[in-house]
C-alpha cells in the first residue's frame, strides 16, 4: 500500500504528463477486466492487451497509414487556417463584407462534412488532394469566428492611444489587434487539430486506398476488430500529438498571457 501511494505521489508531481498516464492505466485495466469477467467476444470488444499486441505486430503498417492521414490533416489544417484567418481579418475591417459572406460560412459549417466528402472526391479525385480538402473544410469555421472575435476585442482606451499618436492602420493591426487576437486564434488552432484528423479520416472513408480511414473501413468489412481499434488508437495518438505541439507553440508565442492571468 505504501509503495502504491509513493507511486501515485510521483505521478501526481509529474503534472501534465503523469496524470493522463495514470488515468489511461486505470481505464485500460478496468477495460481488460470487464472484457474478461463479462466474457465479451473479441470481435465485439477486444481487450487492450490484444490491441497493443496488434499495434506492436503491425506497427510499421499502422505508422504508414497514419503518416498519410496526418499529412492530409496537417496540410488541410494549414490551408484552412491561413485562408480562414485572412477572411477573419477581412471581416473585422469590413462589416459589409462580413454581413454578405458570413451566412455562407455558417452554411458551410452546418453542412455535414460526410455529405460534402463525395463531392470533394468528384472534384479532386481519390488521391491525397481530396483528403486535404475535406480536412480544410472542417477546420475553416473555427478560425473565422475566433479571428473576428479577437481582432474586434481591442480595448477602446488602447485604440484611442494608438490613434492619438497617429498610428497607421497597419501599425494598429500588427501592434494591437493581432496581439489581442492571438489567444482567440490559438484557441481555434487547438480546436482544429482534432477536427483536421476527423476530416482526413472521413475523406478516406469515402474514397481511398491508404490511410487510417481506409484501414478502419477494410477492418470493419472483415470483422478484424482488434485492427480497427489499433487504427483508431493510432489516429487518436496522432491527434493528441498534434494538439500538444500546437499548445507548446501557443505557450512560446503568447507567453505574456500567463503572466497577465497570474498577475
Amino acid at each position: 500500500m505504501k509503495l502504491a501511494l509513493q507511486f501515485f505521489n510521483k505521478i501526481k508531481r509529474s503534472g501534465t504528463i503523469g496524470i493522463p498516464i495514470l488515468f489511461s492505466i486505470v481505464i485500460f485495466v478496468v477495460w481488460e477486466l470487464l472484457v474478461f469477467l463479462l466474457e465479451i467476444p473479441e470481435y465485439l470488444l477486444p481487450p487492450p492487451s490484444t490491441i497493443f499486441i496488434e499495434i506492436g505486430t503491425n506497427f510499421g503498417l499502422l505508422l504508414g497509414h497514419m503518416s498519410m492521414t496526418m499529412f492530409a490533416a496537417i496540410s488541410g489544417y494549414l490551408l484552412a487556417n491561413a485562408i480562414g484567418f485572412s477572411t477573419g481579418v477581412l471581416f473585422a475591417h469590413s462589416k459589409t463584407i462580413e454581413k454578405g459572406l458570413y451566412p455562407y460560412a455558417i452554411a458551410l459549417k452546418t453542412t455535414p462534412v460526410i455529405a460534402m466528402a463525395p463531392l470533394l472526391i468528384l472534384w479532386f479525385g481519390t488521391d491525397i488532394e481530396s483528403k486535404i480538402a475535406t480536412a480544410a473544410l472542417i477546420c475553416f469555421f473555427p478560425i473565422i469566428v475566433n479571428s473576428v472575435k479577437g481582432l474586434t476585442s481591442v480595448d477602446k482606451d488602447s485604440l484611442d492611444l494608438f490613434k492619438s499618436y497617429s498610428a497607421s492602420k497597419w501599425q494598429i493591426f500588427t501592434k494591437l489587434r493581432l496581439r489581442t487576437s492571438l489567444p482567440y486564434v490559438f484557441s481555434a488552432l487547438k480546436i482544429s487539430t482534432g477536427l483536421s484528423v476527423v476530416g482526413a479520416v472521413v475523406g478516406e472513408f469515402v474514397g481511398a486506398n491508404v490511410g487510417i480511414g481506409y484501414l478502419i473501413l477494410v477492418s470493419s468489412y472483415h470483422l478484424e476488430t482488434s485492427t480497427m481499434f489499433a487504427a483508431i488508437m493510432m489516429s487518436a495518438l496522432g491527434g493528441v500529438t498534434f494538439f500538444t505541439i500546437v499548445s507548446l507553440i501557443e505557450k512560446k508565442v503568447i507567453f505574456w498571457q500567463k503572466a497577465l492571468e497570474t498577475g
